[in-house]
C-alpha cells in the first residue's frame, strides 16, 4: 500500500506559531493540504499577515487567533474559538536560566503554565471533537530536555519531561481511538531567534561564527548541525499520515544524536 498524505478536510491548531518551529509547522501543514489556526498571545497585524500570506501561498484557509497560553480559559478558548481542531500542536514554549536557589517563583509558574500546563488545556478541549470527527493528532512539542537534562533549566526541564509523560497518558487514554498523541523533541533549530544569538555569542567568546556554532551552541549535538523549522514542519507532517497511524506515545528525537550519547 502506497502511502500519500493528504491533509484536505483538516483543521490544524498550532500554538505558539506567529514565529519559529510553530511557523515552519503550520507552513509545511498547510502545504499538505490542512487548514492552519496560529496563534501567540499578541494581536498584530503582522500576526494576521502571515496567516494571509499562508493562505495566499497554498489556498488552504488560514486563521490567527490571539490567546494567552499562559491562562488556561484562554487554551481553552483557542480551541473554542477555532471551531474545529483535528491536529493539535502544542508548540508554545518560553526559558530563563538560573540555578535553583536563585530561580525566582514567577519565571517558574510562567513557564510550567505556558510549556506544560498550556497543553493539557488545550488537549482537554481538542479531545472531544477529535473523537466526534473520528480522527485526530495531538502532537506535542518538547525538547531534547525532555529526554534528558542540564544544570540551570529546571523548570523548562520539568515541563518539557512533564510534556513527554502527558503525550504518553493521552495515547493510552486514545489508543482504542483513530487518535495519536505524540512528541517530538528537537535538538537545536535554526530559528530566527537563535540566529539572532550568533553575533552576541561571538563576541562574548570572541569566536568566528563557525566555532560558535560547533563548539559552544551545537557542542551537545554530535551532527553539528541545525535542525531546521522545515525538518520540524515534515516530522509532524508525517505523524499527521495513514502511515503513523501506529505510531502514538511516542517521543521522537530530531536532535542530531544528542539523546544518543
Amino acid at each position: 500500500m502506497a502511502y500519500t498524505i493528504d491533509l484536505s478536510g483538516k483543521t490544524a491548531v498550532i500554538t505558539g506559531s506567529n514565529s519559529g518551529i510553530g511557523l515552519g509547522i503550520a507552513w509545511e501543514l498547510a502545504r499538505a493540504g490542512a487548514d492552519v489556526v496560529l496563534n501567540s498571545f499578541s494581536d498584530r497585524d503582522e500576526d494576521h499577515a502571515i496567516a494571509a500570506e499562508i493562505a495566499g501561498e497554498t489556498g488552504v484557509t488560514a486563521r490567527y487567533i490571539q490567546a494567552d497560553m499562559s491562562k488556561g480559559d484562554q487554551c481553552r478558548r483557542l480551541i473554542t474559538d477555532a471551531r474545529q481542531c483535528d491536529i493539535l500542536i502544542n508548540n508554545a514554549g518560553i526559558q530563563h536560566v538560573a540555578a535553583i536557589p536563585d530561580f525566582p517563583a514567577e519565571k517558574w509558574d510562567a513557564i510550567i503554565a505556558i510549556n506544560l500546563s498550556s497543553a493539557f488545556h488545550t488537549t482537554a478541549a481538542a479531545l472531544p471533537m477529535m473523537r466526534a470527527a473520528g480522527w485526530g493528532r495531538v502532537i506535542n512539542i518538547a525538547s531534547a530536555h525532555g529526554l534528558t537534562a542540564s544544570p540551570y533549566k529546571s523548570a523548562y526541564i520539568a515541563a518539557k519531561h512533564g510534556i513527554v509523560g502527558l503525550s504518553k497518558t493521552t495515547a493510552l487514554e486514545t489508543a482504542e481511538e483513530p487518535i495519536t498523541a505524540n512528541t517530538i523533541c528537537p535538538g537545536y533549530v535554526l530559528t530566527p531567534l537563535v540566529e539572532s544569538q550568533i553575533p552576541d555569542t561571538m563576541k562574548e567568546y570572541d569566536m568566528s561564527r563557525e566555532d560558535v556554532i560547533k563548539n559552544v551552541m551545537l557542542k551537545r549535538q554530535p551532527s553539528k548541525e541545525f535542525a531546521t523549522v522545515e525538518q520540524m514542519g515534515g516530522t509532524t507532517t508525517f505523524l499527521c499520515s495513514d502511515a503513523a497511524a501506529q505510531i502514538t506515545g511516542t517521543a521522537i528525537s530530531v536532535d542530531g544524536g544528542w539523546t544518543a550519547l
